[in-house]
C-alpha cells in the first residue's frame, strides 16, 4: 500500500543531508562542547558552525542565538523570562497572548496568571488573523511582553507582525512570537519583524526532535527558566546536545538555500489539493485566509464528517492526515483555535488538515485526491445529521 505523509506540521522527516551530518557527533567526534580538550573543540566549533546557519536563517547575530530543546521550552523561556525578569518593576505584571496560540504559551499564560499575572487574551477574526488594533487597545501600563505567534499550526495563517512589532517599539514592550512553524517555510526576518524573542524547533523544517532555538535580541532583559552551568552564555544551562544542534543548523543551512523555490513547490501542491477538494466535493470550506497563509498548510472542513473517523479512514488508506495540533490528539475538545475563529462544534469536529513538506510529492497529492472522495461519502453515509440534511433539501 502507498504511504502518503500529510501532516508536517506535526512533525518532518529528518532530511538525509542533516542525518549525514549529525552521524560523526554520535560516533567518534563525542566530546562535550565546554570541555577545552581536543574532543571538546571539536565538538563546539560545530555548535558555532550551527550556530551561524540559524541566525542566518532568521537575519539575526550568532550571539543572538540560544539553543534549547524545542519550541516549548523556548516559550517557556520567553514568557517566564520576561516576567521574572520585570518583577523589579513597580506595579503590576501584564502579558498580552493571541486567542490562537499554540499550547506552549497559552498553558506558559495560564500558569503565570496563577502566579498573579494579569494576562488578556487578544481574539481573532473568522480570517485566523489578529487585528493589530486589538493589540494596540489592549495595552496599558503594566504590560511586560507581547506574544504573538508568526504563524498558527492548524490554519497556517500568518499574523502581521511588522505592524504588531512597531506598536511594540514604540510602548517599549517586549515583543516574543513562537515561529515554530514559520522558520524554514517562509521568509523569517528578526530585524524586519521587529520581534525581541523569537522561537524555532528542528523537527518542524526536517531537523531532529528534542532540539530548538530561542532568539533574544541583544539588551533584552530575560531572566533564565532552568539554573545550572554556564552553557549557551549563561543563557541556558546543560549540556549541549551537539548532534541535534549541527542537525538544526544543516536543516536551516537547506532550508535557507530552498527557500524560494520549496514554497513555490508546496503552495502550488497545496491549492491543487486543496481547489480539486472544495471543487468536486459538496459540503466542503477552507477554514482561515486563503492568501495570508504558510504554503505548505490547508485546513479543511467536510461537514456531517467526524475529524477523527476520516483520519483513522484516510490512515487505512495509507494518507495521514490530522485533525489539527499533535499535542492535542486525543483530546475531546474541540481545536481552541477553530473554536475562536466562530466555528461551532460540529464544524470544529469535522475539519481536517493537511501539512506538507519538502519531501511532498506531485504523486502523494494524486494518490490522495484518489482514495479521499469514496472516504468522505462513506462516512457520511453513516452520519444521522448527513441523511436528515439530505432529506431536508429534498
Amino acid at each position: 500500500m502507498r504511504r502518503v505523509y500529510l501532516d508536517n506540521n506535526a512533525t518532518t522527516p529528518v532530511a538525509p543531508e542533516v542525518f549525514e551530518a549529525m552521524t560523526p557527533y554520535l560516533t567518534g567526534d563525542f566530546g562535550n562542547a565546554s570541555s577545552i580538550h581536543w574532543y571538546g573543540q571539536q565538538a563546539k566549533a560545530a555548535v558555532e558552525t550551527a550556530r551561524e546557519a540559524v541566525a542566518k536563517l532568521i537575519n539575526a547575530r550568532p550571539n543572538e542565538i540560544a539553543f534549547t530543546s524545542g519550541g516549548t521550552e523556548s516559550d517557556n523561556a520567553s514568557l517566564f523570562g520576561v516576567v521574572e525578569a520585570a518583577r523589579a518593576r513597580e506595579g503590576s505584571k501584564h502579558i498580552l497572548v493571541s486567542a490562537i496560540e499554540h499550547h506552549a504559551v497559552l498553558h506558559a499564560a495560564q500558569a503565570l496568571a496563577k502566579r498573579g499575572v494579569e494576562v488578556t487574551y487578544v481574539r481573532v477574526g473568522a480570517s485566523g488573523i489578529v487585528d493589530p488594533g486589538d493589540i494596540e487597545r489592549a495595552l496599558r501600563h503594566g504590560t511586560v511582553l507581547i506574544s504573538i505567534m508568526h504563524a498558527n499550526n492548524e490554519l497556517g495563517t500568518i499574523q502581521p507582525l511588522e505592524e504588531i512589532g512597531r506598536i511594540a517599539a514604540e510602548r517599549d514592550v517586549i515583543f516574543h512570537t513562537d515561529a515554530v512553524q514559520s522558520v524554514g517555510k517562509i521568509p523569517v526576518d528578526v530585524e524586519k519583524l521587529g520581534v525581541d524573542l523569537l522561537s524555532l524547533s528542528a523537527h518542524k523544517l526536517h531537523g531532529p526532535k528534542g532540539v530548538g532555538a530561542l532568539y533574544i535580541r541583544k539588551g533584552t532583559p530575560l531572566a533564565p527558566l532552568l539554573y545550572g552551568g554556564h552553557s549557551e552564555r549563561d543563557r541556558r544551562p546543560g549540556t549541549e546536545n551537539t548532534p541535534g544542534i549541527v542537525g538544526l543548523g544543516k536543516a536551516a543551512e537547506l532550508a535557507r538555500l530552498s527557500l524560494e523555490e520549496q514554497g513555490r513547490r508546496m503552495a502550488a501542491l497545496r491549492d491543487r489539493l486543496e481547489e480539486t477538494i472544495l471543487a468536486g466535493i459538496p459540503l466542503t470550506a477552507r477554514n482561515g485566509d486563503r492568501a495570508q497563509r504558510l504554503p505548505s498548510t490547508s485546513n479543511i472542513r467536510f461537514d456531517h464528517v467526524e475529524g477523527e473517523a476520516f483520519v483513522i479512514a484516510m490512515d487505512l488508506k495509507g494518507v495521514a492526515c490530522s485533525t489539527g495540533a499533535a499535542c492535542s490528539s486525543g483530546s475531546v475538545e474541540p481545536s481552541h483555535v477553530l473554536s475562536a475563529i466562530g466555528l461551532s462544534h460540529a464544524q470544529a469536529r469535522s475539519s481536517i488538515r493537511f501539512s506538507l513538506g519538502r519531501m511532498t510529492a506531485a504523486e502523494d497529492i494524486d494518490y490522495t485526491l484518489e482514495v479521499l472522495p469514496a472516504v468522505v461519502a462513506r462516512l457520511r453515509a453513516l452520519s444521522p445529521q448527513y441523511k436528515a440534511a439530505a432529506t431536508s433539501s429534498q
